[in-house]
């Protein structure tokens, strides 16, 4: 049976929200990486590439399918795994020729771009994808009015936690989807820059390369950055038995103990203005 997700391409932004890349480590992977402007984001990463008639690797860890909405698989070596905590976009893209000339985002849900954290990795993808069920999405999506200021998104929040032996810990600072560094066109045409013109270079790929190689796919999931760790998730690594919990939500509908409740307890039928990712660990 073909994976739901099977042709669409699966991108990240990496340092897209101030303070995460520090927490996670990875900081002084992107010191020969330079950017427009102080805030800007450090680049973009592959987790997963369809295989085209182009890929020159059909093969390739890559082109293995990691997305699931229920569980997250630890790698068999001993390595940490930490929830990354993210909202992740369902896009539209348009070519002409091969670049990229218009990317528009369609849904929003919450994402968990699960990564391992390993010493001496040469690119971002390679702490990424280590097949099956390594990756998180949810299967409730948020329909976006307009991927703009005054659009539907400027309500909603991203919020983590890990449920460990009955005890839930909050994970991920909840944070305001606004407060992302770049959001909306300026990531939009970001984004369309770095699909055209990003190289191989320190710990990012050629992406160009990598479009061609998934025979220039017509939407992508791109996940937008993780927020910062809860003192608790900055040093707390995952274990089989954890539940992990990623929720996208409507700060005018829920608040307070309310998010709590729902993470807690989870959701048998989808509830408006949330998008909730619960995931066992295995």
């Amino acid at each position: 049976m073909k994976h739901a997700w099977e042709n669409v391409m699966g991108l990240g932004v990496a340092g897209n929200f101030t303070g995460h890349l520090e927490q996670a480590g990875e900081a002084s992977d992107f010191v020969g990486v330079t950017t427009a402007e102080a805030k800007a984001p450090k680049g973009v990463f592959p987790f997963y590439v369809p295989a085209g008639e182009a890929a020159p690797e059909p093969g390739h860890f890559l082109h293995q399918m990691p997305i699931s909405s229920s569980t997250i698989r630890l790698n068999r070596g001993h390595e940490n795994h930490q929830i990354e905590p993210e909202m992740a976009l369902l896009c539209d893209l348009t070519y002409a020729g091969t670049q990229v000339v218009d990317i528009v985002p369609r849904f929003a849900m919450a994402h968990n771009d699960c990564s391992i954290r390993r010493e001496g990795a040469r690119k971002i993808s390679e702490k990424k994808n280590w097949g099956a069920d390594s990756k998180g999405t949810s299967t409730q999506w948020i329909a976006l009015d307009r991927f703009a200021p005054g659009g539907v998104l400027d309500r909603f929040r991203l919020t983590c936690f890990l449920e460990r032996e009955g005890v839930l810990h909050p994970y991920g600072v909840d944070s305001p989807v606004r407060n992302y560094s770049y959001i909306y066109g300026q990531l939009v045409e970001w984004l369309k820059d770095r699909l055209n013109t990003q190289s191989d270079h320190g710990p990012l790929e050629d992406l160009p390369l990598w479009l061609a190689a998934a025979d220039y796919p017509r939407q992508a999931l791109i996940s937008v950055g993780a927020t910062r760790y809860t003192p608790f998730g900055a040093s707390h690594y995952l274990a089989v038995g954890d539940r992990s919990i990623v929720m996208l939500y409507d700060e005018t509908q829920y608040y307070g103990e309310a998010v709590k409740t729902i993470a807690r307890n989870g959701v048998a039928t989808e509830l408006p203005g949330i998008s909730l990712l619960d995931q066992q660990v295995v």
